[in-house]
């Protein structure tokens, strides 16, 4: 007759079995992605020529400069395009950007450089534009302007709005 203690023993040894067979582990995944995409932003500040300007004795040619600020993700690579201003009779027009005092005009250029020498519009007509590559940060980016003449200029606020563009 079998022992009713080794037959308990047994008993319990194999559940414990069991039970170890039964616990395990398997490992399986999943995966994170994100995409983050190229994206840029661009402001401008007022170019002023000048208040108070006295015709009688400003020396001419006026320069002013303005300042861009660029904000694009890091690595974005962009370009930056100014169209003629809404008193050049079309955006591409860039040898006629003008500020305007009612009917009268004076003409003024932008330019890529501090010297004045790279007319700075769509990449058209003879003008160019600024690249870059965004850092993600804020980049800042200089405008230089000229007023050359103010010969019959009647006396008042000249303005122009200039479109910039930027393409990334």
């Amino acid at each position: 007759m079998p022992c009713k203690t080794h037959s308990l023993l047994a008993a319990l040894a194999l559940g414990a079995g069991l039970a170890t067979a039964q616990a395990g582990s398997a490992t399986g995944s999943f995966q994170v992605t994100a995409t983050v995409l190229g994206a840029c932003t661009v402001a401008g500040a007022l170019m002023n020529f000048g208040a108070g300007i006295d015709p009688l004795v400003a020396s001419l040619p006026l320069d002013a400069t303005t300042t861009l600020t660029v904000v694009c993700t890091n690595t974005t690579p962009y370009a930056l395009a100014l169209d003629a201003g809404t008193n050049a009779g079309g955006a591409a027009n860039f040898g006629a950007r003008a500020l305007k005092n009612g009917a009268s005009l004076l003409g003024y250029q932008l330019y890529l450089n501090a010297g004045r020498t790279t007319v700075w519009g769509d990449g058209s007509g003879g003008s160019s534009t600024v690249a870059g590559v965004g850092s993600g940060a804020s980049q800042s980016i200089t405008v230089y302007g000229r007023l050359p003449s103010i010969v019959g200029a009647i006396p008042g606020l000249y303005a122009d709005t200039v479109t910039v563009t930027i393409t990334y």
